[in-house]
């Protein structure tokens, strides 16, 4: 039976499992609050381990481990959907655990989550459970052209090939050895978009504006959030079905829904992401309330209230592309990596760095992003066209 929950205030400490960057948000938010912080993490560099004050180095599923952040942890959450459901839990034992082992078990699994939209009755794309040479075969020919995903350990594009017909959906399977897979029918997309919901233990609930996003080779790379950046009808039905989804789950935490929106003006849902999401980061300088610290408030117990956008808003993901040249190797063959040139870029207005503190860069790897901020959007959009062009960053 899971721990019974009271209001944890400042001055209680707070764990996190996982110690990449939005476990450093995470810490930095509660810091700010007045929070202690505690970080279950194996890699003794890890981003967030290195900021909080403390840094259990341990694997996720590691016994002692796991007793060492229950026993310094008044609440525990997660920063990323692939810890293992079990140790949470194993945490949910003994301390409050947000979002719960069940919650993100779902997420964690493509069929789970398609079932559980279904559920919910929030439209999503046709799709095929394949999981046996018979469930392959039955495959109906309209689901074709699609998108084969593998039902766990995918993100950022990766486990999840494109298939035109029966036979290279057949090959593709093969080279995922035959796990079990989704089979997404390719939708003509007019737009992507996506919510994000913070829902407490007592059932309240409110939400970020929705994000416009695009992605480049499957991993986001522009969010746009502003008056007018998303039809107004999508925008009201992407808050209500997010927020029927979170409902569905019981959830408890922050939540990001993402959305397809298709040429003929439907919405439709693509994936759940249990945990803070990039298309979020806008909010540290563009709201008066961050989902970082929609997090804690939900972790602690703490009233939500409705965060307020204040200024219109674009987000710039920073891969560490931006370290190399456009061959993917160091420029002029140096032994360090080349910064790009931050100074050229924080000396636009309303441009705000984030990075993440990761040791090295590495082509595709997130080392931070970069918020933009302005009165308008005609101001923000130019400024942050500038900011892509001196970082060698496509327009959009």
């Amino acid at each position: 039976m899971s721990a019974s929950f009271d209001r944890i205030l400042p001055g209680a400490t707070l764990g996190v499992m996982g110690g990449g960057q939005l476990g450093r948000m995470f810490v930095h938010a509660a810091q700010s609050m007045g929070y202690f912080t505690a970080v279950l993490d194996p890699d003794v560099s890890s981003p967030a381990g290195r900021v909080s004050h403390h840094h259990i180095r341990a694997d996720y599923l590691d016994p002692q481990g796991l007793a060492q952040l229950s026993a310094v942890c008044d609440a525990i959450t997660t920063e990323f959907e692939n810890v293992p459901a079990p140790a949470l839990a194993a945490l949910a034992k003994s301390r409050p655990v947000a979002p719960d082992a069940a919650a993100v078990g779902i997420a964690q699994d493509r069929a789970q989550e398609k079932a559980h939209f279904v559920r919910c009755g929030v439209p999503c794309a046709p799709y095929a459970v394949i999981d046996s040479a018979e469930a392959l075969a039955a495959v109906p020919t309209e689901l074709l052209p699609g998108i084969l995903k593998t039902a766990r350990m995918g993100y950022d594009g990766k486990g999840q090939v494109r298939v035109a017909d029966a036979a290279t959906l057949a090959a593709a399977w093969a080279q995922f050895k035959h796990v079990t897979c989704v089979l997404e029918k390719m939708l003509p997309l007019a737009a992507e978009c996506s919510v994000i919901v913070a829902r407490g233990r007592d059932g309240a609930m409110v939400h970020l504006p929705p994000q416009r996003n695009l992605h480049r080779e499957g991993i986001l790379a522009v969010t746009e959030v502003y008056e007018g950046n998303l039809p107004l009808a999508q925008m009201a039905s992407a808050v209500t079905a997010a927020k029927s989804i979170a409902e569905g789950l019981a959830y408890v935490g922050v939540l990001c829904v993402e959305f397809f929106l298709l040429q003929d003006g439907a919405l439709v849902v693509n994936e759940i992401a249990p945990r803070p999401h990039n298309s979020g980061h806008y909010s540290m300088d563009a709201c008066d309330v961050s989902q970082f610290e929609l997090q804690v408030r939900t972790l602690a117990g703490l009233p939500l209230v409705t965060p307020r956008q204040h200024s219109p808003a674009i987000m710039l993901n920073l891969l560490g592309d931006l370290w190399f040249d456009a061959n993917g190797v160091r420029p002029a063959a140096v032994t360090a990596p080349t910064a790009p040139p931050w100074a050229e870029v924080l000396a636009l207005p309303g441009t705000h760095l984030h990075l993440y503190g990761k040791l090295e860069a590495k082509p595709g790897r997130k080392m931070g992003h970069l918020n933009i901020t302005g009165a308008t959007v005609e101001e923000v959009r130019a400024t942050a066209l500038q900011a892509s062009q001196l970082l060698g960053l496509d327009a959009f």
